[in-house]
């Protein structure tokens, strides 16, 4: 082979593992945070486990990343390591789907048959792919379709190049030699385990082999240590992913690596063991595509059979290998399981990793609401308990805003899809107010605390207006994070017609309360009081109605609140203003005496 074979020979390589990236990235963009959901949403039965680890890595492509996922679920605590175990046994058999479509490479013949190979319809598949590409950008889940296509087309054109560009090594026998040296198990084995472990994927790997098929030298004897080989490589990347992670992570990554290790130990000794007497005769001779993916396949699938019994074995070896130590690790609950949920690991599968921030942003959203509940109740039921509790939670609420904030900043300059692009508009301007949410919550709760220290109280009217007022703001949050959680954009447009009768009991409240001053019915310093309850009421509305006016920008391309609110409120908009008298005849405050 002259240096131009060696120049194609490597830009087939290139194009091989970047379609084979393109079309992994897109068929995980696709699937939205449905991955996350998949694994997360596990049964008791291992055998659910296995069958969606397999699922799971058939879409996105890649053991790898099936596998450094689960590192990540474990290390945050949303995994048990008992419920990994399956999960990796399926991502083994899943990988198999790449060797299967890069054997249609092999496909010879003519007349229709000619028709299923790839160099016949895959010229097809990159039109339609880039057509897609380029005329559905307002799309994202037909562009995404149109990359799995071209990712695919590229794919195959980087297989055939690469094909090609070994077929002179027929001829060359420094080439047959090399590889009639790899048919030793051993040398087989380390070849197969070095290759992939250097590009971290025994789907390349195998295509990589499948490739070199063609040159005829290669011959099953070669081949399947090589296999054995590259099923061991694909540990490396869970290997990495783990490295400063938790004890259990550790042995996750350790399952996958004994998992492939005995399985091939106990497919060797058997395989080579029976050679010894039977001798079988197809070792000799040269292996095509089509053989590598049905070899491929049924090692992972007989290490499966043979291992699933004894899954809690292969957790006991892990847990052996990364014994606990002196100081038991602590497991972590409630706000800072959910933190250390936002794992960077899930970085590599943006689609997870935005929704990973879209719960967290959900329990954050759910825990400001309860903070400010609390605080309403306390305004007439104080207690030192009630009153640190909300202080407890607002400060719960901050590190929620913290971590969630540094975080997404990472997942913004991952290639998001359309769908996560405004998953993450949204988190990014809505923690926000749901963080000042729960500082007004404190700001109700200081000033509970300071009526209760001064031994004062409302009079029982302002105590009835109050109490109207508190449910208004309490079921214009409780619609909101509700809104918010579902994305509920029909639902998001009756919580501004809501602000807008909070303004109006805000202004009525005060104007009663200034003539009860007037009458001498009530104290300036109560009053002040009351006048920071209402104007604090007033300021969580004012968050809702960002809240829900973001989530409608966002989903309709834009972000201009002024001139939707404008909109909104024109006074040509009858529904706008139909629903605004339904709810001041809900929250409708008590009638005036005439002495008040």
């Amino acid at each position: 082979m002259n240096i131009f074979g060696v120049l194609t020979m490597a830009g087939g390589l290139a194009l091989f593992l970047y379609g084979m990236n393109v079309m992994g990235d897109s068929l995980a963009k696709l699937s939205g945070g449905k991955l996350e959901q998949i694994l997360e949403k596990l049964t008791s039965k291992r055998i659910m486990a296995v069958l969606l680890g397999m699922a799971v890595t058939a879409v996105i492509q890649s053991s790898s990343a099936t596998t450094v996922m689960v590192v990540g679920f474990v290390n945050s605590g949303i995994m048990q390591l008992s419920q990994a175990v399956g999960i990796i046994m399926g991502a083994n058999i899943g990988t198999t789907v790449t060797s299967w479509m890069l054997s249609l490479t092999g496909i010879s013949g003519a007349g229709w048959i000619n028709l299923l190979k790839p160099s016949s319809f895959s010229p097809v598949l990159a039109v339609i792919g880039i057509i897609m590409t380029m005329t559905c950008k307002n799309n994202s889940k037909k562009k995404d379709i149109g990359n799995i296509l071209l990712g695919f087309a590229i794919l195959m054109f980087g297989m055939e190049t690469m094909s090609g560009a070994v077929a002179p090594l027929a001829d060359n026998e420094k080439f047959t030699g090399m590889l009639t040296l790899f048919s030793n198990p051993l040398f087989g084995l380390l070849a197969g385990t070095v290759l992939t472990a250097v590009i971290q994927s025994s789907s390349a790997s195998v295509g990589i082999l499948q490739a070199l098929c063609v040159t005829g030298a290669v011959n099953y004897a070669t081949a399947i240590p090589i296999i054995m080989g590259q099923n061991i490589g694909t540990c490396v990347t869970a290997l990495i992913s783990s490295v400063g992670a938790k004890k259990n992570a550790k042995r996750a990554s350790m399952i996958h690596l004994y998992f492939n290790m005995i399985g091939t130990v106990i497919f060797m000794v058997i395989f080579y063991s029976l050679n010894m007497f039977v001798h079988f005769e197809f070792l000799s001779t040269p292996a095509n595509a089509a053989g590598i993916a049905v070899i491929h396949s049924l090692f992972n699938i007989g290490c499966v059979i043979i291992l699933f019994p004894f899954s809690n074995l292969l957790v006991k070896l892990a847990t052996l290998s990364i014994p606990d130590g002196k100081h038991e690790e602590v497991i972590q609950t409630g706000v800072a399981a959910d933190l250390a949920a936002l794992d960077e690991r899930f970085l590599e599968t943006p689609a997870v990793a935005m929704e990973l921030c879209r719960n967290t942003a959900v329990k954050m959203a759910h825990l400001s609401q309860k903070a400010l509940d609390k605080a309403l109740d306390i305004i007439n039921n104080y207690s030192d308990t009630a009153y640190d509790e909300v202080v407890a939670m607002e400060e719960d609420v901050d590190k929620y805003e913290d971590k969630l904030g540094s975080y997404l900043v990472k997942v913004g300059n991952c290639d998001l899809s359309r769908h996560d692009n405004h998953t993450f508009s949204i988190l990014l301007h809505c923690m926000s107010d749901f963080e000042r949410i729960s500082d007004h919550a404190i700001n109700i709760a200081k000033s509970a605390k300071e009526m209760n220290s001064k031994e004062s109280s409302f009079s029982q009217n302002a105590r009835k207006e109050l109490e109207t007022f508190a449910k208004a703001v309490h079921d214009i949050v409780s619609n909101t994070v509700q809104v918010f959680e579902n994305q509920d954009i029909e639902a998001a447009k009756h919580i501004e017609p809501l602000e807008q009768v909070i303004d109006g009991l805000n202004l009525e409240i005060k104007q009663r309360h200034i003539n009860r001053l007037r009458k001498g019915r009530c104290t300036i310093e109560t009053g002040l009081i009351l006048e920071d309850i209402m104007t604090n009421f007033e300021r969580v509305s004012d968050h809702c109605s960002n809240i829900a006016v973001c989530m409608i920008e966002v989903r309709d391309n834009g972000f201009e609140t002024h001139g939707y609110l404008e909109h909104l409120t024109n006074e040509d908009n009858p529904q706008f203003a139909k629903e605004c008298r339904q709810y001041y005849k809900q929250y409708q405050l008590p009638e005036l005496k005439k002495a008040d």
